[in-house]
This record gives structure tokens, sequence and C-alpha cells, in this order.
């Protein structure tokens, strides 16, 4: 039986600091297939000069330099990808990268995504909710171009209460504003299921949770401040979001979170699922 597609997604909080800070281990021990990170702040230079010959690198920079930038690494070169993402009133360069992969002869569509942080009553969150308009707009085009289509990265929202260990402290702040998180109800919710957008739902599935059920976390990022990395006081910001027949090809979740404070490399942690393809 062939290995599982194995994907991974991580927010680096810069490319070059991360693989100083042991990076390039994880990555050699993992076996990924697919990689899509996150604020890379880098050029395509430096990311393919790091990741190695091996991989074929696709990258989009933010047009601020040392900012944003997503990009998607693989084994195996893209069919097809996008980086033009919404209207053209808003700048998402760095921010949205689409790729379409050949895998042994199934087409699997990858978007490695970087959502704002935003800040409430202030123009950053005028632009995520730009942004987040976009992608809602997009998904139906992306799973009527592939049924077998994953969104995924740091999408700086924490959808429910679960995703967060001191919700209650954020419910004002961006990141768990209530409106941010009506679009992952819209996104998240079954199209004949009521209790989301009286059932215009998306029909996409989060499988962080589908395979961690109803319980907190598991957390992908936390503060650098206080003791938070130490008493796991995270969020859940970091996500795969499949199409439901992708989704029903996954067979393993993982959030590689690092053993202790020291040994991290960026203030996310991975996000890994294995696909049979």
């Amino acid at each position: 039986m062939p290995r599982p597609l194995r994907i991974a997604s991580v927010n680096v909080n810069g490319i070059r600091a991360a693989y100083r800070n042991g990076m390039g281990a994880w990555l050699d021990g993992r076996n990924v297939d697919i990689l899509c990170l996150q604020e890379v702040r880098a050029e395509t230079d430096d990311v393919t000069a790091l990741l190695g010959d091996e991989w074929n690198v696709l990258h989009d920079a933010a047009t601020a330099k040392g900012r944003a930038g997503v990009a998607i690494a693989s084994r195996a070169r893209a069919e097809i990808h996008r980086v033009e993402f919404g209207a053209a009133d808003f700048d998402s360069a760095g921010r949205w990268l689409e790729a379409d992969y050949d895998v042994d002869g199934t087409i699997v569509t990858v978007v490695s995504v970087y959502v704002h942080s935003g800040e409430d009553g202030t123009p950053k969150q005028v632009e995520k909710y730009k942004f987040l308009d976009a992608m809602v707009a997009r998904l139906p085009e992306l799973q009527k171009h592939n049924p077998l289509a994953v969104i995924m990265g740091d999408l700086n929202v924490g959808h429910r209460t679960l995703d967060i260990k001191n919700w209650k402290g954020n419910v004002k702040r961006a990141g768990f504003l209530p409106k941010e998180r009506e679009y992952f109800d819209r996104i998240l919710g079954a199209e004949d299921d009521p209790r989301y957008n009286a059932g215009a739902g998306l029909g996409w599935v989060d499988l962080g949770r589908a395979f961690a059920g109803e319980v907190p976390g598991p957390y992908t990022w936390w503060s650098s401040r206080g003791q938070a990395f130490d008493t796991d006081t995270g969020w859940r910001i970091d996500y795969q979001l499949a199409t439901p027949e992708l989704a029903a090809r996954a067979r393993a979740y993982t959030v590689d979170r690092a053993a202790s404070y020291s040994e991290r490399w960026s203030d996310h942690a991975p996000v890994v699922v294995d696909y049979d393809i």
C-alpha cells in the first residue's frame, strides 16, 4: 500500500530565523511531501537555498519587503499555480497562493493562506474583513475547480471557545470577534444545517476539530509573553480546511508542538495531515 500524501503547514515567523533555530531538523525527519509556509519574510532565493534542491518552491512575497509572504514547497512541480486573489481594491500579496499537484494521476489543489491579524476599530480590521470576504467568495470556485482541495495556514481566527484557552478575555479582540467567527460558521457549516447561516454553509471540513473532537485545542500558537507555552495557554488559529471529498481521505492529523519552549523555532506549531490519494 502506498504511503499517504503528507501535507504540512506552518507560520515560520521568518524562515531564516526559523532555520537558525532548528526548522531544518524538524523538516528532515518529517517525510513531508507538500509544505505550506506563512510569514516567510524573505526572498525566493532565500527560501530555495534553505529548503534545498529537492524542493520545488512557489513563493508569493508581500508588497512590503520583510512582511508576510506565503510559499508552497513540494517534491513535485505544480501543474498550475495562481496568486491573484480577491478584488483589486486591496493588497493580497503575500497572503494567498494556490497550486495544483499531480499525485499519482490525481490532482490535489493546495492553498497556503496568511490572514491579516487585524485590530478592532482600525483600518487593519477593515483589510482583514476584505480578505475574509474574498476567501468566502473564492471557496466555492475552488471546490468547483477541484473537489479535492485544501486551504491551510495561519487564518488568525479562533472559531469556537474550544479554540482559545482564555476565550472569555478575548471576545473583544481581533482573532475572536463575533463577526470574524461568523465567517468560519459560513465556511464550515453544512449546506443543509440550519444552525449556520440558515443552511447556507459552504461545507468545508476543519480537520483539526474533526480529529480532536469536542476538546480544548489542540492549540497551534502561543504568545511569547509570560508562561503561555509552558501552561499551554494557546490559540488554535492554524488550520487545514478541506473539501468533504478530500477530508474523507484524511487519515491522521498532528500538531507538532515543540517539547519545550527552548526547542521552538517559531511561535506557531506545524499542522501535519496525511491523506490517502
